[in-house]
């Protein structure tokens, strides 16, 4: 559908490329052009105003809705969701780190408990753009870096251009990653592109294992962004809930199942 007017003042057209990128969630600066009637160069300019604002992402040749405003404002409430179930999912996966290892961690509730649970391990450093549990951690006996960028204070982790730049530097050997879906036909999905990209990094980074920390509602759910296929993760930390029939189906995909109990 191309909007019949051409002649629209910025905020028509901010409101206009809103209501497309809510029911496309990402389109190119070609087709907003197209389906505006405007040159590209008014796209690019309209959605560098967008992302000003905090409402979109700007991807290369388009954008994405920004939906870190959902996202965050759940933040509180997925962490008190099944909260016995994280601590022990974040205590066995604790477990996993050797000596000598270094150590990815994305943001999340769950991986916070991991955070939570590394102790008594030596030589290990943990790198991550997690926040949340910084707060509650007086003493540690391992090598702590968080990464810098920018930071989102209700998702409590530090995201972007710079948090990018930082982990290009580095390589790891394990990584513990925290999504908000598993399912065999679609991988490993989270809801925001930003996180999104930094775990791709992550999991592009590590030289050894890639471990998804998640509880058991988290098997068969989809979000909106693709951070790693079934065959690019080696295990599933997760709680006694997880579907028998699932823990199959993966391990006939060489993906390890590890229960928490």
């Amino acid at each position: 559908m191309t909007i019949p007017n051409p002649v629209l003042i910025p905020a028509q057209r901010h409101e206009l490329i809103l209501k497309h990128l809510s029911a496309h969630k990402i389109s190119s600066c070609a087709t907003l052009a197209d389906y505006l009637q405007v040159s590209e160069s008014t796209i690019r300019r309209d959605l560098e105003a967008l992302e000003n604002q905090g409402l979109v992402e700007r991807t290369r040749g388009g954008a994405i809705l920004n939906e870190h405003i959902r996202a965050e404002a759940e933040y509180v409430q997925r962490a008190q969701r099944f909260i016995e179930e994280k601590r022990l999912i974040g205590k066995v996966a604790a477990t996993l780190i050797e000596p000598g290892d270094l150590v990815f961690i994305n943001s999340g509730t769950t991986t916070a408990q991991l955070i939570q649970n590394i102790h008594g391990i030596s030589n290990v450093t943990i790198i991550t753009n997690n926040t949340s549990a910084l707060s509650d951690m007086t003493d540690i006996d391992y090598e702590l870096v968080l990464l810098g960028g920018k930071y989102l204070p209700l998702s409590q982790a530090v995201v972007g251009t710079f948090t990018m730049d930082n982990l290009n530097q580095i390589y790891a050997t394990k990584a513990f990653i925290g999504v908000e879906g598993v399912s065999l036909k679609y991988g490993c999905t989270v809801s925001t592109f930003s996180e999104a990209e930094i775990i791709r990094l992550m999991i592009t980074h590590t030289q050894g294992p890639v471990i998804i920390v998640a509880d058991h509602t988290k098997w068969g759910a989809v979000s909106n962004h693709l951070i790693a296929r079934i065959d690019q993760i080696h295990k599933l930390v997760t709680d006694e809930g997880f579907d028998p029939n699932a823990r199959m189906a993966l391990l006939s995909r060489s993906v390890e199942v590890v229960i928490a109990n």
